[in-house]
């Protein structure tokens, strides 16, 4: 897993010349910039040896399944931006086989609802493979999603992520886990290095953020969606987080 966004060279050796360059798009060239032709049916997404596969199976010996995300959201780099620029896992260490095996049938298909059920493929991929890197000892995971195992603070953060349009106090969110109003506080702070309240604010901001510009929902309805009164109360909390207006991060995206 490449976390981006620097290019990288994926051969057998690194003395290996390079045979084909993969432009945004995608579009494929030589090293020199000549197009390379196309299959006849450019749904066909599999490619073996540096060449397109046929549906009757690969060319080659090798095959490589590449699936990516063009820009991540800023709630999913919340945990991207912890892992390193490279990230391998050994098969043996994660129970992602039958998930690739899935992702593989599913790319020669060319069946109706094909990018829906590839897009979902790739979603759960990436969550076993973050899955298996964070539960490791030596992963050096966000405090948050390590509080996630507490029993007070796990809670809590799962009503925020939850339900980010409720109007939260730290009394209330005490009253759902059984502890004080000090203790939550206390106890929140020391785990994920943010007050509650704090914490809830970058999380709505973040969502936001997101909403804005992966929807066509006026900045009323994400402002209630999050968790404020009015486009007024959330612009000016937005601006105040990110120096930029609502309007501004959407037209910018």
């Amino acid at each position: 897993m490449m976390r981006g966004p620097d290019a990288f060279t994926f051969a057998d050796d690194p003395r290996t010349p390079i045979q084909v360059v993969v432009q945004p798009g995608p579009r494929r060239t030589t090293p020199a910039g000549v197009d390379l032709p196309e299959a006849a049916d450019a749904s066909v997404r599999t490619w073996a040896n540096g060449m397109r596969t046929r549906d009757d199976g690969p060319d080659g010996s090798s095959v490589l399944l590449i699936g990516k995300y063009r820009r991540p959201g800023e709630i999913a780099m919340r945990l991207l931006s912890a892992l390193p620029p490279l990230l391998v896992i050994p098969r043996a260490a994660h129970g992602e086989s039958a998930v690739v095996s899935l992702l593989a049938e599913e790319t020669v298909r060319n069946e109706p609802g094909q990018d829906l059920v590839l897009e979902r493929l790739l979603d759960l991929l990436l969550v076993t493979i973050l899955r298996a890197r964070f539960i490791r000892p030596d992963a050096d995971a966000p405090a948050w999603y390590r509080a996630n195992g507490d029993p007070v603070v796990g809670p809590v953060l799962r009503l925020m992520h939850g339900h980010p349009d409720h109007p939260w106090t730290v009394a209330a969110l005490a009253g759902r886990t059984g502890v004080s109003r000090a203790t939550l506080a206390r106890r929140f702070t020391d785990l994920v290095g943010t007050p509650p309240m704090a914490y809830l604010t970058e999380w709505r901001i973040d969502l936001a953020a997101d909403l804005l510009k992966e929807s066509d929902a006026t900045i009323d309805s994400i402002a209630r969606q999050v968790g404020y009164g009015s486009a007024f109360a959330f612009s000016a909390a937005f601006k105040r987080a990110r120096r930029i207006s609502p309007q501004r991060h959407r037209d910018r995206m």
